[in-house]
């Protein structure tokens, strides 16, 4: 299996789709010393790492091992749990997210979030799109056009819909809906996109034109992926972190990690000795 994901990776790195220098990329989430509790159990136990600008960084680990709860702690999703608590501090662009000056609203505009079950709304497809800048107060009808045409472009969608605009979203296929879901995290103009899952519920065909995208995506935006498939994080991830029982056991590039872990621990999980 080692040698599969050599495969897999080295493919990668030969089409040119490996392309950050994360030494010198600068930090756009700092993580450090992050500890997370739901009521009566703790998730997360000190958790430190850092998310390069306008990479790719994939999540890894078996059900239940804190992947998510992270995730969602970087737009400060948690907060929407009762009886949630955390210490240690994330940063975005050298700023605390939980600074008492720090907007909520601004910060979930600027880190996007898509989640494993695809979430159209009850309406049109445009206004799906729309529906974030709306709400931002832009209702000037040619804006919000190429804005929808431009979030649409971005997330490989517009050829197939441009003629249906106005069609329930929820006509489109489940591929279909997830692309559309990722095109209105896109269109509130947001630096980071975190996806739960992206690809989970879909076929081999939806799979790989979300694999696709990510990789378009990450030329302007920074990208966090949680996955429970080894091969789709080898594909599409720069950095890859392994997660285990809520504890952050090895994080790195997604060569080294795939082919000459640190970790026994990660050796194991990868190669499908557990988990």
């Amino acid at each position: 299996m080692t040698r599969m994901f050599t495969d897999i990776v080295t493919a990668r790195e030969a089409t040119g789709k490996s392309s950050l220098n994360i030494a010198l990329a600068k930090p756009k989430f700092t993580l450090d010393s992050v500890n997370f509790w739901y009521p009566g159990k703790q998730a997360l136990f000190d958790i430190s790492l850092v998310i390069p600008d306008r990479s790719v960084v994939a999540f890894i680990g078996p059900s239940g091992c804190g992947k998510s709860t992270l995730l969602r702690m970087m737009n400060r999703m948690n907060d929407l749990i009762d009886g949630t608590r955390h210490t240690g501090t994330i940063k975005l662009d050298g700023q605390s997210i939980h600074d008492r000056a720090e907007n909520l609203v601004d910060l979930r505009r600027r880190v996007g979030m898509v989640f494993q079950k695809s979430n159209p709304f009850p309406k049109s497809i445009y206004e799906n799109v729309a529906f974030g800048p709306r709400m931002a107060g832009q209702n000037d009808r040619r804006v919000l056009g190429d804005l929808v045409e431009r979030s649409l472009k971005q997330a490989a969608l517009w050829d197939e819909v441009k003629d249906r605009l106005n069609e329930s979203a929820l006509s489109l296929s489940g591929g279909q809906q997830q692309r559309l879901c990722i095109a209105r995290a896109l269109a509130t103009d947001p630096q980071v996109l975190l996806m739960d899952e992206p690809a989970s519920a879909l076929d081999p065909k939806s799979t790989a034109k979300i694999e696709d995208l990510i990789d378009d995506l990450k030329s302007n935006y920074t990208i966090v992926i949680v996955t429970h498939n080894m091969q789709q994080a080898a594909r599409v991830s720069d950095i890859t972190a392994f997660f285990f029982e809520g504890v952050l056991v090895e994080a790195g590039p997604t060569r080294q990690v795939f082919t000459k872990p640190a970790k026994k621990q990660t050796e194991d999980y990868i190669t499908g000795r557990f988990g």
